[in-house]
């Protein structure tokens, strides 16, 4: 809808406008800059959008621009604890399934490093190397920073009780509610918001084309 406003109602607003273009209110006037830059400059503008278009989707398959995108992402607060929490998930539901299905303990964990992103590799790499020497999975994944204290107690007890699969597995599963719960908050309230930016700058352009004529038609009375 605002690209339809711009790129084809509001140039022809502009046209009509010109004459006028001294009286227009201030905002109204920027629009109609607007309308005029489109109709002089809309291929260079299309190209402009199409080239922003085309670096999303290579940020989007390339592996490194992927991974620089997520570093920033990790950054913001609370939402690299869900990323974490997300990841981690994944890590524990594979690692269990592994020692499941009778894989050798340090290389299920050797496995299941591709699934981290690069900051938790070195992490994992290094619980990796204290179960290596003899620590605990619980002990080591907790000193590694990649288990929280539910997570770590739920390890502990699957360690003593010989079930350490069915444990990972729950505790993923663990992991997957707590992130559920969170996307559904943030859906919940980026749905409304949205809307409501989206509805403000469709009425704000089309307010501000209908203002000048709504002040001729005063000035007429």
């Amino acid at each position: 809808m605002l690209a339809f406003l711009i790129f084809y109602v509001v140039p022809r607003f502009a046209r009509v406008y010109d004459d006028i273009s001294k009286e227009l209110p201030v905002f109204s006037k920027a629009l109609v800059w607007v309308g005029h830059a489109v109709t002089q400059h809309g291929w260079l503008m299309a190209a402009l959008i199409g080239g922003v278009l085309i670096a999303l989707a290579y940020v989007a398959t390339n592996p490194r621009m992927r991974a620089i995108v997520l570093r920033q992402l990790w950054r913001i607060p609370g939402m690299g604890e869900r990323i974490k929490a997300y990841q981690l998930a994944r890590v524990y539901r594979t690692l269990g399934m592994l020692l499941r299905a009778g894989i050798p303990f340090v290389r299920a964990v050797s496995m299941v490093e591709d699934l981290l992103a690069e900051n938790l590799r070195v992490q994992l790499a290094s619980a990796r190397k204290s179960i290596e020497e003899g620590v605990s999975l619980s002990a080591a994944l907790t000193a590694a920073g990649l288990a929280s204290p539910v997570a770590m107690r739920m390890l502990a007890v699957g360690e003593r009780g010989g079930q350490l699969g069915d444990m990972l597995e729950r505790i993923s599963r663990f992991y997957d509610a707590d992130t559920s719960r969170f996307v559904d908050w943030f859906t919940r309230i980026l749905e409304p918001a949205l809307m409501a930016i989206l509805g403000l700058s469709v009425g704000g352009v089309v307010v501000l084309m209908y203002m000048p004529i709504f002040e001729l038609a005063g000035a007429i009375q």
